[in-house]
């Protein structure tokens, strides 16, 4: 369900809501809108209906059933394209193109700061390189894990360029999340679901890529494990 605040709600009456919403069992989710804030409550599907009760607080203008499979991630709730902060003036999202470049993969210290030097001189906004790289064949070169995350550090650190960096299981993700800016989930990992809740805990921007044969629905529910985990802990 989605409860949308009237334009002149007081943020004592948004704060009514949410704990109501909190006491009913589920979790809300507020949404900051040009005019007007909307509380998504997310929870268990089968008794969504006794949130209708909210409809008759103050400050409240209506409580929307969210037709979608997909909850946080529907334009029912957040109709406003997002905007996501990397870093300091720099954006993805709204009308700035940005552009990310870097090695398949961290391969040496030389290779990796050279490499950052001419992805800063070219204009490029945020460095990319593998540090974990899953590959279809057991033999081929699996990446430099720890030490090439310490050394996409030391290359942003030089040039002043933010990481993103591939995330491959949950149990290295709070390791990855220290070293990056954002946090990739490739096309292999895109319906691992365990690791979709780990990186939605950690707090930091996910670029989130679609599977082969993964339908536009499939994406977006892999995007909704993300942002469930973001509030549901």
């Amino acid at each position: 369900m989605i409860i949308v605040m009237k334009p002149e709600a007081t943020t004592k009456e948004k704060e009514d809501v949410i704990m109501r919403v909190k006491e009913l069992g589920y979790k809300p989710h507020v949404i900051v809108g040009s005019t007007r804030d909307v509380i998504g409550a997310v929870g268990d599907e089968r008794g969504k209906f006794i949130l209708q009760s909210i409809e008759s607080m103050k400050g409240v203008e209506k409580v929307v059933p969210i037709l979608k499979p997909y909850k946080l991630a529907s334009r029912e709730v957040k109709k406003e394209s997002s905007v996501i902060k990397i870093a300091e003036n720099l954006f993805i999202g709204g009308d700035n193109i940005v552009i990310i470049a870097g090695p398949c993969a961290v391969e040496s210290e030389e290779q990796i700061i050279k490499v950052a030097q001419a992805v800063k001189e070219a204009g490029a906004d945020i460095l990319r390189g593998g540090a974990y790289k899953p590959r279809t064949s057991p033999y081929n070169f699996q990446g430099m894990k720890a030490e090439g995350l310490k050394l996409l550090s030391k290359a942003s650190q030089i040039t002043g360029l933010p990481v993103i960096t591939e995330v491959v299981n949950p149990e290295s993700a709070d390791l990855v999340a220290e070293y990056s800016d954002i946090l990739q989930i490739g096309t292999r990992n895109s319906q691992n679901y365990e690791l979709l809740k780990a990186v939605g805990k950690l707090k930091k921007p996910v670029m989130l890529k679609r599977g082969m044969s993964m339908t536009i629905q499939e994406l977006l529910m892999s995007a909704e494990y993300i942002l469930v985990r973001e509030i549901v802990q």
